[in-house]
């Protein structure tokens, strides 16, 4: 037997032209090459090996061959490349390529050594360098699959590329010279033994030397440079047949061919069959071209026009029976408006296209964590991480311990940090303990660890319950696998290299953006897919959106400075072969399927907004030939008429629901407004305390409560005289010690610091004036509760008194401390406002006489007190309306949402009451 390379290429192409005839003619291709290949007969094609670009073609293939051959027939081994080389036995001593994240992260650690990179591409930190590194090796990869099926030598690589770099002008050469040195000097190190794409290459070219039985490539692209080495190759052995579309100007319509010249393959094409240039063309009318059928333009008048078009546009297809439908998603914003107003419809659309892994609701929780890490525990990105759904998927009443958490934290205004956190949950042990977890398990991503030592960190989420939620979720074992095909490197050169955690979650993220995730699908009757995963596909109808000029064709994007004429030397893809590609996929497109609507937004922010020029070319063929202009799509969209219900003022009736416990606030609640109190106290729909890392009012008088409670009861156990410097130098002295671990934590409180010096003395002043008039301090911050009976039932009355004083006589007081000046508390009392003074004397255990507003507010230099006047009448009134009040709450009255605008303006529950729509 003559060796492999004497023996006659039995290479054969042929081209069908595009049509949705495409695989019914594969099928008899198939059947013939059976034949001639010495097949007994035509239905046993089991000798045959096919290759074709997507399972999803292997199903069209076979359905094309069941209609050619109907009855019994045994069909080829169908296969995509990547399934038939997962088929070769693994060759001894046979290379391994590295994982992606190998090669990115051991590029990461050279790049990161250079200084001057940084400086170049204005680099802050180092990671990043990280996205550069994944640019070097993607242009890396785009070398080898050009150039190393034809490399002899690398002296004939260099010559190459200094041939393509000789291209650019000497003042381009000079500017970018650092960066084509490191294009040049990172391809060089990239083919190794170890290179995916060089391992790739060689188990194609071990398979072709395997090669047992004829072959059958098809594809509607020229095979890309390893792929023709490779059929070349197999064909030494076996036949090989090569599909292909037809491109040459007799198989094309003739309307495609003379507005789209570039469709043509001019090779294949007699000159003399070739189109006139357009210029010359368009200069004359000596042409005619037909209508194309099938093709709709629908122009809309914005995004959601053009959305709302192209949903109902698919659901009038779907009711005429319609059940191969496909949405090309050029803009994907508009695509992914659709695919959500037929989810609404419920119509499932089979999403193809897939969205960035990132975007998952369980890539989210990864980053949520490595917020909370990051942060040390700081309160929003912890409660964020707690709410996912697969945070402590595992533990039991999840939902009611974070919210005891986030309400604990909030009212303690813990902004962060690990022991503050912790500290803050001491009255919720279950939850301190979970949290004290999350600390114990956020303190593994300390320092710096090799690839091996990150991954080796994933076992956290296991302690954090989140690998069973992750694997019940498809995105979820889609990021699991992600981050164990994350391999380190342990042997090789370089498997030392340390990492950062800011560097491996700047990796974790990047893999991330750039894995795909697509959703399982069983309904496939509407697929939304992009315009090249449409290649060699028939539907019944076709829906492209985004058809306009930024859209069609594609925005180009430059890596580096990787211009025209270096990818054209170097024999990479250019600008103008992928746009001729996205042209012929959009001919294919039109030509393959019976109906095409081509949408785009007519006017955009006001302005208008152009077709796509390939379409404008096609209407301007039309037009100049005397054919019929393409017809205008739009959907009719069904009016429907809604009966309308006026609104009405809400008045609910709860009876069942009346509180059993009223305290002072509660009661002023509902006198504001029954609805407010109905909403806050009865359903408890009150909203949470907000974070803030500046202190707030309520914090001030909390500390001033703190501060005068430990003042009076120091003057009254250790008998200080009433001597004005003695007490006011303790009461400095308490002051300082509070507001030190206040400022301690947050400097912010230093102004509330400020404020209060201001008034020290004025308030002992009063004080000393107050204790000279026979009234002395009993005791402060003093809780009460109180039993009121009700026709039917009861209800408790508590709160929490500032200070109680006495006189000589035995007459009490009730004091309560107002940060206000006396202006304020004077007009509150004047309007009757609220009801509180009265309220603390009806809780006091013992009879008060009197009732004050101290106001710690400096008005001319001094404070005073409001006292409450016909303080017993309105202690007995108030007490009466309470009984009343619950007493018909119990009874069914409804709680109208009657408040004052005064009250609506600054209601939590407005949104709720809908005033203003009634």
């Amino acid at each position: 037997m003559l060796p492999p390379s004497l023996l006659k290429s039995r290479l054969t192409l042929h081209s069908i032209p595009p049509s949705n005839a495409f695989w019914p003619e594969v099928a008899r291709a198939l059947s013939a090459a059976s034949l001639e290949s010495g097949g007994e007969n035509n239905r046993d094609l089991s000798a045959w090996r096919v290759v074709v670009p997507a399972f999803a073609h292997a199903h069209l293939l076979r359905a094309a061959l069941a209609s050619a051959l109907p009855g019994a027939f045994v069909p080829p081994r169908i296969n995509t490349l990547s399934a038939l080389l997962d088929t070769l036995p693994p060759a001894l001593n046979a290379p391994i390529a590295s994982a992606g994240s190998e090669r990115l992260m051991r590029l990461y650690s050279e790049l990161r050594q250079h200084a001057w990179l940084k400086k170049i591409f204005t680099a802050r930190r180092n990671t990043d360098l990280l996205p550069l590194a994944q640019t070097l090796l993607s242009l890396s990869d785009e070398l080898t699959q050009a150039l190393l099926p034809s490399m002899q030598d690398a002296s004939d690589v260099a010559q190459r590329w200094q041939t393509a770099l000789e291209e650019l002008t000497p003042s381009s050469r000079e500017l970018l010279s650092d960066e084509t040195e490191l294009v040049w000097s990172i391809w060089k190190s990239q083919l190794d033994g170890d290179d995916a794409l060089a391992v790739r290459f060689g188990q194609m070219l071990r398979f072709a030397a395997q090669a047992n039985s004829p072959l059958a490539w098809i594809s509607s692209v020229e095979p890309e440079p390893m792929e023709r080495a490779f059929l070349q190759a197999y064909a030494q052995y076996q036949p090989v047949l090569q599909i292909s579309l037809d491109w040459r100007v007799d198989t094309i319509a003739s309307a495609y061919t003379t507005a789209w010249p570039e469709l043509i393959d001019v090779a294949a094409t007699p000159e003399s069959q070739l189109p006139t240039p357009p210029d010359d063309l368009f200069a004359s009318a000596e042409f005619n071209v037909a209508l194309p059928p099938g093709i709709a333009l629908c122009a809309a008048q914005s995004i959601e026009d053009e959305a709302v078009q192209g949903a109902q546009t698919v659901l009038d297809w779907l009711h005429a029976g319609k059940t191969q439908l496909a949405i090309v998603a050029q803009d994907r914003v508009v695509a992914r408006r659709i695919r959500a107003l037929l989810e609404r419809a419920q119509v499932h659309v089979a999403d193809e296209t897939g969205w960035k892994l990132s975007t998952t609701r369980a890539a989210s929780a990864i980053a949520a964590w490595f917020d909370v890490v990051t942060q040390r525990g700081e309160t929003t990105a912890l409660l964020d991480f707690l709410k996912s759904p697969f945070a402590l998927a595992d533990m039991p009443d999840k939902s009611a311990q974070v919210m005891a958490v986030e309400i604990a934290l909030r009212r303690a205004n813990v902004l962060g940090e690990w022991n503050s956190v912790i500290y803050a949950l001491t009255d919720l042990p279950d939850a301190q303990k979970m949290v004290a977890t999350l600390a114990q398990q956020a303190n593994l991503y300390a320092g710096r660890k090799t690839l091996r030592g990150w991954i080796n960190t994933g076992t956290v989420f296991e302690v954090l319950g989140m690998t069973s939620a992750l694997n019940a979720d498809p995105a979820g074992q889609q990021v699991l696998q992600m981050l164990q095909n994350i391999a380190g490197m342990e042997d090789d050169e370089g498997g030392d290299a340390l990492f950062s955690f800011s560097e491996w979650r700047a990796l974790v993220n990047l893999q991330m953006d750039e894995t795909s995730f697509i959703s399982p699908a069983i309904d496939r009757r509407v697929v939304m897919l992009p315009l090249n995963g449409a290649r060699l596909r028939h539907f019944d109808a076709v829906l492209m959106v985004g058809a306009d000029s930024s859209h069609l064709p594609s925005q180009p994007q430059e890596t580096l400075f990787f211009a025209n004429t270096v990818r054209r030397e170097l024999n990479l893809a250019t600008r103008e072969s992928r746009q001729r590609q996205q042209m012929r996929d959009v001919a294919e497109l039109l030509a393959m399927n019976p109906l095409v609507v081509l949408s785009w937004q007519a006017h955009q922010d006001g302005e208008p907004n152009p077709v796509s020029p390939w379409i404008e070319r096609l209407e301007l063929t039309l037009a100049r030939s005397g054919a019929a202009s393409l017809p205008r799509h739009r959907a009719p969209i069904v009016e429907r008429s809604l009966l309308e219900i006026p609104a009405a003022m809400p008045a609910p009736v709860a009876s069942a629901l009346r509180p059993t416990r009223l305290s002072s606030s509660g009661y002023n609640s509902f006198v504001s407004c029954p609805y407010q109190f109905f909403a806050q106290r009865m359903l408890r729909l009150t909203s949470l305390d907000e974070l803030s890392d500046m202190p707030e009012k309520r914090d001030y008088g909390g500390w001033l409560h703190q501060i005068l409670e430990t003042y009076h009861e120091t003057i009254r156990d250790e008998a200080i005289a009433n001597n004005h410097d003695q007490r006011v130098a303790v009461l400095v002295d308490i002051s300082q010690q509070l507001f030190d671990k206040v400022i301690a934590k947050n400097a912010a409180a230093l102004g509330y610091y400020a404020r209060w010096q201001k008034v020290i003395s004025a308030y002992v002043m009063w004080a000393n004036e107050r204790e000279a008039n026979g009234w002395n301090f009993v005791f402060g911050e003093q809780a009460y509760e109180k039993i009121l009976p009700l026709r039917t039932g009861e209800i408790t009355l508590h709160g929490r008194v500032d200070r109680i004083d006495q006189n000589d006589a035995g007459e009490r007081a009730v004091l309560d401390y107002k940060s206000n000046s006396i202006a304020v508390l004077n007009k509150k009392l004047k309007d009757h406002e609220d009801h509180q003074l009265a309220f603390y004397g009806l809780l006091s255990d013992v009879s008060v006489d009197a009732a004050h507003y101290v106001a710690l507010e400096i008005t001319k230099d001094k404070i005073g007190d409001v006292v409450a006047q016909d303080y017993a009448q309105a202690q007995k009134m108030l007490e009466e309306h309470i009984k009343d009040t619950m007493q018909a709450i119990s009874d069914g009255a409804p709680m109208v949402a009657n408040g004052a605008e005064s009250v609506c303006q600054y209601c939590d529950v407005r949104g709720l009451c809908r005033k203003g729509a009634w």
